[in-house]
């Protein structure tokens, strides 16, 4: 069973990210270099990214070797933390303002519900081990921190933000801090959450 899922975030995580870039392009209205900054600029691309990664190892066997970030007890979690957020953000602020249809709809339904699902199942069905602790998953908040001000900076200079809620021009500075602030307190309470369930969970079976 738990192979199936694996392979199925494998599989998932690939295709929509390929489709994905190849709509992107071929939808383009930039040059190439430009498009493709601008598709690594999104933090559900990115997020994805990192659990199509997770579960390539998987399938791969490199989950095991020593240097691997990915074999650190903390990823899963963070990983689970990270891709629910882009669910919660999708359903909760960017649905009904983003209009897709056809292929672009399908995608948009793979990277922002059903591989968050995916590895919200994944996650609670096996992800039980050992218990952690929320000082050693914290570092994994840079993540999202350290793409923030990327994005900000990013932002000033060519004037292209991923997200509305991040853009300075239209809504104010003020305003993308508070936002800014409201989602990383999401995050934390998310990741927290995740890591009481897990560490619960692990005390039951030992």
């Amino acid at each position: 069973m738990q192979k199936k899922i694996e392979f199925i975030g494998f599989c998932l995580g690939w295709f929509a990210i390929i489709t994905q870039f190849i709509l992107i392009i071929q939808n383009s209205q930039t040059d190439l270099t430009e498009t493709i900054i601008r598709f690594f600029s999104y933090f559900t691309v990115l997020t994805n990214i990192l659990v199509a990664l997770y579960f390539t190892s998987r399938i791969l066997g490199s989950f095991n070797k020593p240097y691997a970030i990915l074999n650190k007890k903390t990823t899963l979690t963070a990983l689970t933390a990270f891709i629910f957020i882009v669910g919660i953000v999708y359903q909760f602020i960017l649905r009904s303002v983003l209009e897709s249809t056809g292929m672009k709809r399908l995608i948009d339904e793979l990277l922002h519900t059903i591989i968050p699902l995916n590895m919200l199942i994944y996650w609670f069905v096996f992800d039980t081990k050992e218990k952690i602790n929320f000082r050693n998953a914290a570092i994994w908040l840079l993540y999202p921190l350290f793409y923030l001000l990327f994005i900000l900076v990013r932002g000033h200079f060519s004037n292209h933000y991923p997200y509305p809620f991040l853009n300075i021009p239209e809504i104010g500075i003020n305003k993308v801090a508070i936002n800014s602030m409201l989602i990383l307190i999401l995050m934390v309470s998310v990741m927290g959450i995740l890591i009481g369930v897990k560490n619960r969970r692990t005390k039951m079976k030992q």
